[in-house]
């Protein structure tokens, strides 16, 4: 396969980030993973993809760089990756999709999306705000008939918006220092 072939097999424009090949094959993992796929031609679609994210991941940088050192990282690829790459693909082919999925190959393919993680942070803080807010306006606007607000239902639900902000504020620590990563 060319350069070309492996951005083809991806479904990809030769100028994509490495967070666009993670996406695009996670998703055509998903698509054409022979345990989910009876398409007949699913297996050899799925060693393709397999076989191009490793060659774009790996040499990612080198591609990019110039021409020289894309042919040397293409007669390295041809010479020492290629056959066992596509060999850990067959191997990944065999197996149940749920398997490949929580393998450490797979798992690398996860992204930090800014979005979502600031998205969490957002809610975590507002579950902590509206508890105690709720919390203590409960203690002096009771309802009629009803008891006092439960204290444990209270530090339950501050525990769990706590326990989301810490799980928030790392997500966005390593996405923060991915991203300065990436512009070095």
């Amino acid at each position: 396969m060319t350069l070309t072939d492996y951005y083809q097999v991806l479904g990809l424009s030769s100028d994509a980030s490495v967070e666009d090949i993670k996406k695009a094959y996670r998703s055509k993992a998903r698509q054409y993973h022979p345990d989910i796929n009876d398409a007949p031609d699913a297996k050899d679609l799925f060693i393709a993809i397999t076989e191009a994210y490793d060659f774009l991941i790996s040499y990612h940088e080198k591609i990019i760089s110039d021409q020289e050192a894309y042919n040397q990282a293409m007669e390295d690829w041809r010479k020492y990756r290629q056959h066992r790459s596509r060999k850990r693909a067959h191997a990944y082919a065999r197996k149940p999709y749920s398997t490949f999925k929580n393998s450490n190959y797979y798992r690398t393919t996860r992204i930090f999306d800014g979005t979502a993680i600031i998205y969490g942070f957002i809610i975590s803080v507002m579950v902590i705000v509206y508890t105690i807010i709720g919390y203590f306006y409960r203690l002096h606007h009771p309802l009629p008939g009803l008891e006092k607000p439960s204290f444990f239902a209270f530090i339950m639900l501050l525990l769990l918006g706590t326990l989301f902000l810490f799980v928030s504020i790392a997500y966005l620590k390593n996405y923060i220092a991915a991203r300065k990563g990436k512009r070095k």
